[in-house]
């Protein structure tokens, strides 16, 4: 096991249309796309597709969504340590003006067995989403223990996240996440700075990436996408997560500012396609991607 993702996962059901019923009214959609959603699950498919061999504590239930998943995982080669929950967590996504998207949930977060003793021997990298933050704690002790990189997907401010930062490398934070802490951009990366965290970043969407190194500031561009070619925007910052612990590992010489401008080049693959899973583009069209956009540079 070269990684470990810990997070809460979701079948996610994609439509694509120009309307949206309401009341006693039918309407045909464009398209759909079915796959496997959660923000460190998809990270965790995004590695796993590149070649990696990630592992995942999540939750699954022995339901017809909780088999579909299983076999998803397997067929990618990710090792799952379950907890069992009753019923599998559903979403609907509908995405809309080309770079949002509206996400109806239904989830199950009441475990009914405890979580796995998971072995970190070989594992590179730990990353989490915030999701089952007692778990979390306890593997991120561990793994800044055996000095093991550990990383957040920061997408929002979730139970117990002040005391998970502490024991976090790199944290990766929505725009959203800062505006919920109430911080400027320059008080976030000061309060990361005093939690520990080496390496900070705020994510723009198009805008690109605000990045703090070990009190070094700078800015990684997003690859430019045009507006046409933009699908949909579910699954962006996963496959971007999962793109740079891809890059950690395998590219150990390589500058993180580097790794960041490999993961952007998954995501802008990631918005021309329907679905966050579906979505990930193959580790040669990211690495062509790379090389022309380290041209451009």
């Amino acid at each position: 096991m070269d990684a470990l993702f810990i997070g809460h996962n979701y079948t996610d059901v994609t439509f694509t249309t120009d309307y949206i019923p309401t009341g006693d009214e039918k309407h045909v959609g464009d398209d759909y796309a079915f796959g496997v959603g959660g923000n460190a699950v998809v990270a965790a498919f995004t590695c796993a597709k590149f070649g990696l061999e990630p592992g995942l504590i999540t939750q699954v239930a022995d339901d017809r969504l909780g088999d579909v998943f299983l076999q998803r995982a397997a067929k990618y080669g990710i090792r799952i340590y379950p907890r069992t929950v009753q019923k599998s967590s559903l979403s609907l996504i509908l995405p809309n003006n080309k770079d949002k998207r509206a996400i109806l949930r239904c989830r199950d977060t009441e475990y009914l067995t405890k979580p796995h003793q998971v072995r970190l021997k070989n594992v590179q990298a730990v990353h989490v989403d915030g999701h089952m933050p007692k778990v979390a704690l306890d593997v991120l002790k561990k793994a800044r223990e055996k000095g093991i990189l550990t990383s957040l997907d920061g997408g929002a401010v979730r139970p117990q996240i002040e005391e998970i930062l502490e024991y976090i490398d790199v944290a990766v934070l929505s725009e959203d996440f800062a505006a919920q802490m109430k911080f400027t951009e320059d008080e976030m990366f000061d309060y990361l700075a005093q939690k520990g965290v080496k390496i900070a970043a705020i994510t723009y969407g198009s805008k690109g990436v605000s990045v703090m190194e070990n009190g070094n500031r700078y800015r990684v561009s997003a690859v430019p996408v045009a507006l046409e070619k933009i699908v949909d925007t579910t699954g962006a910052g996963d496959v971007f997560h999962g793109s740079y612990i891809f890059s950690y590992i395998e590219h150990p010489n390589r500058s993180w500012q580097g790794h960041f401008k490999f993961a952007r080049c998954a995501s802008a693959l990631c918005i021309q396609k329907l679905g966050a899973e579906p979505g990930i583009p193959t580790l040669e069209e990211v690495e062509e991607l790379y090389k022309q956009t380290q041209q451009d540079d």
